[in-house]
């Protein structure tokens, strides 16, 4: 494909972040069912041993949170919700056969969702896992408080593994998007027809650049 047809959507700084919270996140995710399914223990190997996934989990945690904290401040303007978003929302029966609905900017409205709940549910598991971090934390809180935060840390890890299973299965529905944050680049047609607010917005700067 001619260069003159792509557009960038992601720069090698921004996939690089973006592949880092998702590899931290397989890694927590997969090491945390280990620790609330006894049945699933065979998982905690994936960080070496169960002990070491003990120690290693917390700390893969805060990398993947401060991680998507970089891509939160960098990220939240486009995912303001806008009364396109609304049109959006009410035609979803028409994104679910494929099709476009309404003047969707660089996010349309499920994808703004994901990072809500995403940032939410972090924010969650990042202040529940500080009290329940032994040997650092948790002696400085009472056992009714860490209890709470187990209740707490567990449920908002299941409501993360489910907004990024949304997240995976959007982004292999829509082709393009995986090469978008593999590449960096879209065609202008998918950017055109997926995302026409965000398609004007770069043109204009594209024609204010050129003498």
């Amino acid at each position: 494909m001619k260069k003159s047809n792509r557009i960038q959507r992601y720069s090698a700084p921004e996939r690089i972040n973006h592949w880092i919270v998702a590899f931290c996140f397989v890694f927590a995710a997969v090491s945390g069912l280990g620790f609330l399914f006894p049945s699933l223990n065979w998982l905690l190997h994936i960080l070496g041993t169960p002990q070491l996934a003990r120690i290693l989990h917390p700390f893969v945690g805060v990398v993947m949170f401060v991680a998507f904290l970089l891509m939160f401040l960098r990220y939240w303007k486009h995912n303001l919700i806008q009364r396109d978003d609304i049109e959006w929302a009410k035609n979803i029966h028409k994104i679910a056969r494929n099709q476009e609905v309404g003047d969707t900017g660089r996010y349309n409205f499920g994808q703004k969702c994901v990072f809500w709940l995403a940032i939410i549910c972090l924010v969650l598991l990042l202040a529940s896992g500080v009290v329940m971090w032994r040997p650092y934390f948790a002696p400085a809180f009472p056992i009714p408080v860490i209890r709470l935060a187990l209740l707490v840390h567990s449920l908002a890890a299941v409501g993360l593994i489910l907004v990024i299973m949304v997240h995976v299965y959007a982004a292999l529905w829509v082709k393009g998007t995986i090469t978008a944050m593999v590449e960096g680049w879209v065609p202008a047609a998918w950017a055109k027809k997926h995302h026409p607010r965000w398609y004007r917005e770069i043109q204009r700067k594209q024609q204010e650049k050129q003498p």
